[in-house]
């Protein structure tokens, strides 16, 4: 079809012309693209968590596609099924009225541009439900002009997805030619023998060699940033610190997150300074995945670190199970030391290169070893010390780190029987104690902040007053989650897709939109791609616990001088600390 205008044509038939090539070169379903605008308008409904624009875009554009390519199969789905099964006298009558090809053309145009009207129009209305969720967590409101380039990048990524898959059409439609004609395999033959062999390369690649090789690749990839130091990040020289030249884990095995936790640490004289009291040197211990052979010997390794150290003669003693790539959250080892003013010792280590939404993909039981080994390991050379010569034995685990560590115990009983007290923050939500307690919470109680056995021993919060309630007794040992009702880290679950959850049958939280519903499946997605987000927004919100972990530390356990004073003066020098750190690391 040329698309040359020929001499004396008027400006609307050639425009006329150029939309019908446009038309004839793209040749979309249009069944797929009114499905595609559905899915598109979803996709900018309220979620968890605000997004900016090219983020949007990208979600909003792999929401289209999918939705295109629904429509395309109801399409095709009705014209092989539906069409033939309709009664005949109906069947005639459609007949009869053929449409004229321009009234065709024009009900595809206003097709066309009705969904492109129509999904700037709910961006306009998202624009507002961002700017809701922005104030409700102290953000930047977002302006409603710069909000509709998602549309842009939407469709580039349309594009683009639909390009790939007519590609492999191209691909499949080269295979039947080839057995058919080059190879003279007969067509009903050749056919399924090119649906088998791409299915076959399919499940291969996407199943087997890709998702083998992706994390394999990946491996490598975090193992060579694990090698990686900051420059903020120096080797200790004080015997207390792993790394140093006294210890058994030598600076160059510790990896990047494990260098930065043994290296930036405040001093005896910070701590000093912060609490107006004389402070020891805390310790930190650390084993990296390339400090010892297998996964028994780092958590052995741990044990003969804190043998070194004389950490069995500190008043505490946590032990953190990490994140994929081996990291701790500074804020919350600084808490305890601060706390216990350097009268503390932190031992944790890596099991991973990968971060921790890979991690939870491909290592998860690596998590969950790691916890039991190194629980255990330490457990056992703590439980040989005099019973009154003991430090407290505390557990901690953010995040990945919380379902490892949890899964160094049975229940609730065998924490109180094993250690002294535990923080867990931002829990997954396919953890299992978490799980358990919060299905088997108090009657009347929210699922964003359950009560659990009139708060005898456990006992969830996103502030302090949280956990202050119910105002019974609380014994010891104690069992902290932290956790925000904005965080999806927390709420996501493969069960959304079809369960409405509780959090959102019962009033929402503070930093929740009040405009966000559930849809089957699209509230699934939608949290999910809040996951991505869940750690940029401000402290208090999300995936960003801040210094929240010092209240948490001082629910489970706090020295005997403990005061309101103290508390303000280090959750102020928390603040100094996380603004330095994000500077320099």
């Amino acid at each position: 079809m040329t698309t040359e205008p020929r001499q004396g044509e008027s400006v609307p038939t050639r425009i006329w012309g150029w939309l019908r090539a446009a038309e004839h070169a793209v040749r979309p379903n249009y069944a797929g693209v009114v499905v595609a605008a559905i899915f598109f308008a979803w996709s900018v409904s309220p979620s968890l968590l605000p997004r900016e624009w090219i983020f949007q875009g990208l979600v909003s554009g792999i929401s289209a596609v999918i939705g295109y390519g629904v429509g395309c199969v109801l399409d095709w789905a009705f014209r092989k099924w539906v069409w033939p099964r309709l009664p005949a006298a109906w069947r005639e009558r459609a007949g009869r009225w053929q449409p004229s090809d321009r009234a065709r053309q024009i009900t595809k145009l206003v097709i066309v541009v009705g969904a492109a009207v129509g999904a700037a129009a709910v961006l306009a209305r998202s624009a507002r439900w961002q700017r809701d969720l922005e104030v409700l967590m102290g953000m930047a409101p977002t302006n409603t002009s710069s909000y509709l380039r998602t549309e842009l990048v939407a469709a580039a990524t349309v594009a683009l997805v639909i390009g790939a898959y007519r590609a492999v059409r191209w691909l499949f439609r080269l295979l039947i030619r080839v057995l058919n004609i080059d190879w003279r395999i007969p067509r009903g033959i050749a056919v399924p023998g090119a649906v088998v062999v791409i299915a076959v390369l399919s499940v291969l690649l996407f199943q087997g060699v890709l998702a083998k090789a992706f994390f394999s690749v990946a491996n490598s990839a975090f193992s060579v940033r694990n090698s990686n130091t900051s420059p903020a990040a120096v080797q200790p020289q004080l015997p207390e610190r792993s790394g140093s030249p006294q210890s058994l884990a030598p600076w160059n095995t510790l990896g990047s997150e494990g260098r930065w936790f043994v290296s930036y640490v405040p001093t005896a004289q910070r701590i000093a300074e912060v609490t107006g009291k004389p402070a020891r040197e805390p310790i930190r211990v650390y084993a990296g995945l390339e400090s010892a052979e297998t996964e028994e010997d780092i958590a052995n390794l741990v044990v003969k670190e804190l043998d070194r150290t004389d950490a069995w003669d500190r008043q505490a003693l946590v032990v953190v199970t990490t994140t994929g790539t081996g990291w701790v959250d500074s804020t919350t080892a600084a808490s305890i030391e601060y706390m216990y003013g350097g009268d503390s010792a932190i031992a944790a280590t890596q099991y991973s290169y990968l971060p921790s939404v890979l991690s939870f993909l491909s290592d998860k039981e690596k998590a969950a070893n790691a916890g039991r080994l190194v629980v255990h390991a330490v457990h056992e050379r703590w439980a040989q010390l005099p019973p009154d010569h003991r430090p407290k034995l505390l557990i901690y685990g953010e995040s990945l780190g919380s379902q490892g560590s949890e899964a160094a115990f049975t229940g609730l009983d065998d924490i109180r029987t094993l250690v002294d007290g535990v923080l867990w923050v931002g829990p997954p939500n396919s953890n299992r104690l978490w799980t358990q307690i919060t299905e088997r919470r108090d009657p009347g109680t929210p699922e964003i902040l359950p009560i659990y056995a009139d708060g005898l021993v456990v006992r969830f919060g996103a502030t302090a007053a949280d956990l202050e309630r119910p105002d019974r007794q609380w014994l010891s040992p104690r069992v902290v989650y932290l956790q925000h009702a904005s965080d999806p880290i927390v709420w996501w679950s493969p069960d959304l897709l079809f369960t409405q959850p509780d959090w959102l049958k019962e009033p929402r939280g503070s930093d929740v939109s009040k405009s966000i519903r559930w849809w089957p499946v699209v509230t699934f997605w939608q949290i999910s791609a809040d996951l991505a987000h869940a750690q940029k927004v401000p402290s208090g919100h999300g995936h960003r616990y801040g210094t929240t972990v010092l209240d948490g530390w001082a629910a489970v356990t706090q020295p005997a001088d403990w005061t309101p004073d103290r508390v303000q003066r280090i959750r102020q020098a928390l603040d100094e600390d996380i603004t330095w750190e994000y500077a320099h690391k």
